[in-house]
């Protein structure tokens, strides 16, 4: 009786105590509904629209576009026999064009974008948005009420209620479907090593066309150059030449569309006959081994389109569906039946059809665009990786690396010079080792093929969760799917040992590294959760906090967006004295691809005013990118004080009548402070945060101006910020803790080498948090802790 009787006891105070840190540390919903709907969508007008999708040859087509110089050499490595295997061959071609990049991903997969973000991570976000499949569980519903925040509700019994709960009911299948995801990922990396690698090096292949005497290896030489001179040129950026791009991309389409039609009429008409599905079937039926072995380089007639879908970018799904299919789609058309026509005519010549296949009188200028055309193909696909790597660095995939930002208009132009150099190391070393494009080739396939395989398998719950699709139409996409795609898929895989090995190797280097990273980021965060402090007993220290307040302001850093960090008691445990002002900051990323500057920052007091506590939230989407020049302690001071002043204002009316009409003027007014902020010098560093010219969403104009604000000031207000800017000239000092991560000493073999040797390792490479955000040296203070996981 008397162990019950304590029980109960304990179980009364713990009840209390979780009553009452729940009371101190409220959630952000109030503030958070304050910075909604301030903005609206932005709407494209024809011109506008033609204008862009003319813009997106340029970026997105660049790789589909360059697959004519290599495909027939990779279908036929051995020479051709027979007029019907090229006539088989092109039929193939044509109705796997039709069926995977127009039917599947223009037509399709292109509207299942975030926010006009395409690939496997815009995926995972909109899946992590609709389902609580997030393996960081971080997301609060105050995040819900970000604009850029899109999500569906759904009926209790509906199929897509149930696929909800059916992924949100065990752990594991979250961690299935991050595996898949990363799988995705990581061969999407291959792409853009393979690229470059297969596109400079069959284009370089002309100069050898009118010299059969040279050697191969004076291509590859050239084709070398020609890459270290890509990646050495990338932290330039693509601002300032990237209005080339487009219209380059569009001469090289209209040359080729125009050698195929010229070829067709001067060699063999009856090529055209491919394009009856009957010759697809019979190409089938003929039964040579060589067949199958065939679909390899068929494959490779699809590159790029993955890269189509990843590049999204800053285009309208419009845009790129009018530019596919009124330019891109009809050139490669007539481009792939002139090469075959000629193939017909000339069989042994089926090694460089492409080069061989154009007049004379343009060969040299066909060839300088087609250099041109593959570089640009290859900026394409690196560009998309560095795309990617951020994305995976901002769910906690990948370890932190230094993001250059090189354009000043556009959000997605960005450089990872670390990236960059693996990046030209490894293209060399494929491109120099294999020497040719048949095995090159069949790398590129089996990377290609993999990337779109996961696509199918995402697009599923996408369907059923995001457009709430009849079942009937999800199990027809994905039977058309898979019944394309394996075949193909099985036929990679058979080229394994002969280079398809090299992006399953490149897959799982980089699989590792993810996914070592992300468990040991999973495993910090509940470790956080599990030792984090409670408020009340904070508070029942005393204003003071039993220490001496010394005048200064602290932030301290915490991954907790509620609660006290385990840092901060080690902290006060140890040394005797605390700052006057305290703010926890808890900088977090979101599963949307940006979040607007007015609707970055969350700020909230904790605990009675004279404790002088906030907490301040910071949230970023995977696009989001800290500057170099971004005053991150600027931002966080003038959030603060925007939300004493606000609060000084709301407390004037908390015991009106009109209590709720100043709620609705406290709306207003959050706006007319931050735009009034943007507009000062104090927020002049935040005022061009990362925004493309053809971003979705633009700021509306704010109903009031901060001269009409000034009549809520107040004396408290004016105290306390005398209060705050006294704080701020004593001192401000950046807490942050320098954790050191260790397997338990009763973990298996595995654990131990991935977190104590793996995730040690890449610790040591990656940057700390204090450098990301601009943190000065002699404000910053490391508390030093161990994690056991």
């Amino acid at each position: 009786m008397l162990m019950a009787s304590i029980s109960d006891s304990e179980a009364t105070n713990r009840g209390s105590m979780w009553e009452l840190d729940q009371n101190l540390d409220q959630p952000m919903d109030e503030e958070a509904s304050q910075l909604k709907n301030m903005y609206r969508e932005k709407k494209f007008s024809s011109i506008l629209l033609l204008r862009l999708a003319f813009q997106s040859l340029g970026v997105v087509f660049g790789d589909l576009g360059t697959s004519p110089l290599y495909v027939f050499y990779n279908i036929f490595p051995h020479g051709v026999d027979d007029d019907e295997d090229v006539i088989g061959a092109l039929s193939l071609i044509i109705y796997t064009l039709t069926l995977i990049p127009l039917m599947k991903y223009v037509f399709v997969v292109l509207r299942a974008n975030d926010n006009g973000q395409g690939g496997t991570f815009a995926l995972y976000s909109l899946l992590c948005r609709h389902a609580k499949v997030s393996t960081i569980p971080n997301q609060h519903k105050t995040d819900e009420e970000l604009t850029t925040y899109s999500r569906q509700t759904y009926e209790e019994n509906s199929l897509a209620a149930k696929v909800k709960r059916w992924l949100e009911g065990h752990a594991y299948k979250k961690n299935c479907l991050l595996i898949l995801v990363l799988i995705g990922t990581c061969t999407a990396i291959g792409d853009g090593i393979l690229t470059p690698a297969i596109s400079v090096l069959s284009a370089s292949g002309g100069i050898r066309v009118q010299n059969q005497n040279m050697s191969t290896d004076v291509v590859v030489i050239v084709a070398v150059i020609i890459l270290i001179g890509l990646f050495c040129m990338q932290h330039y950026g693509t601002d300032k030449v990237g209005w080339l791009f487009a219209p380059l991309v569009l001469l090289w389409f209209i040359l080729i569309g125009g050698v195929g039609v010229v070829n067709i009429h001067k060699y063999n008409s009856s090529v055209l006959k491919a394009y009856n599905p009957v010759y697809l079937f019979r190409y089938f039926k003929r039964g040579k081994s060589e067949i199958w072995t065939s679909l390899g380089g068929v494959m490779l007639s699809i590159t790029g389109t993955e890269a189509l879908y990843a590049d999204l970018c800053h285009f309208p799904v419009l845009a790129i569906q009018i530019a596919f299919t009124l330019v891109v789609f009809p050139c490669l058309l007539l481009a792939y039946t002139g090469q075959a026509a000629y193939i017909i005519d000339h069989k042994d010549h089926v090694a460089d059809a492409f080069y061989r296949s154009i007049p004379g009188a343009i060969y040299w200028p066909a060839f300088i665009i087609a250099t041109l055309a593959a570089v640009v193909a290859s900026q394409a696909t690196i560009s998309a990786t560095y795309s990617i790597i951020k994305q995976a660095l901002a769910l906690g995939c990948f370890p932190r690396v230094n993001i250059v930002h090189t354009s000043k208009k556009f959000l997605g132009q960005i450089y990872i010079p670390d990236i960059n150099w693996v990046l030209m190391i490894l293209c060399i070393a494929v491109t120099a080792g294999f020497k040719n494009q048949s095995q090159i080739g069949n790398a590129y396939g089996t990377a290609v093929v993999i990337v779109m395989l996961v696509t199918t398998f995402l697009m599923v719950p996408v369907m059923l969760l995001v457009w709430k699709s009849h079942w009937i139409l999800v199990v027809i996409f994905l039977v058309l799917s898979l019944t394309v795609e394996l075949p193909y898929f099985t036929a990679c895989i058979n080229k394994v040992d002969q280079g398809g090995w090299v992006p399953l190797v490149i897959a799982i280097t980089f699989f590792i590294i993810m996914y070592v990273w992300h468990f040991c980021t999973v495993k910090r965060y509940e470790f956080e959760m599990h030792s984090k402090v409670s408020m009340a007993w904070i508070l029942g220290l005393g204003p003071s906090l039993g220490l001496v307040r010394v005048p200064g302001i602290g932030f301290v850093y915490t991954e907790l967006a509620s609660g006290v960090p385990h840092i901060f008691s080690h902290f006060i445990t140890n040394l005797p004295a605390i700052h006057s002002v305290v703010v926890f900051v808890c900088v977090k990323y979101l599963p949307v691809y940006t979040v607007p500057v007015e609707e970055r920052f969350i700020m909230k007091r904790i605990g009675p005013k004279n404790y002088h506590m906030f907490r301040c939230v910071a949230r970023y989407g995977y696009k989001d990118i800290h500057k170099k020049d971004e005053d991150f302690e600027k931002m966080l001071l003038d959030r603060l004080l925007v939300f004493v002043r606000l609060e000084s204002m709301m407390d004037g009316y908390s015991d009106s009548e009109d209590f709720t009409m100043m709620e609705q003027k406290g709306e207003r007014s959050t706006r007319a402070l931050l735009t009034e902020k943007a507009g000062s010098n104090t927020m002049s560093s935040i005022g061009d945060m990362s925004y493309s010219s053809h971003d979705s969403i633009m700021p509306a104009k704010s109903p009031l101006t901060g001269n009409s604000l000034t009549r809520y000031s107040s004396q408290t207000f004016g105290d306390e910020q005398e209060f705050l800017n006294r704080c701020k000239d004593a001192g401000i000092v950046h807490i942050l803790g320098n954790t050191v991560v260790l397997a338990r000493r009763d973990s298996g073999i595995v654990k131990k080498v991935a977190v104590n040797y793996v995730y040690a390792f890449l610790r040591k490479l990656c940057r700390e948090n204090s450098v990301i955000f601009n943190v000065p040296h002699e404000s910053l203070l490391n508390v030093g802790q161990i994690y056991y996981i």
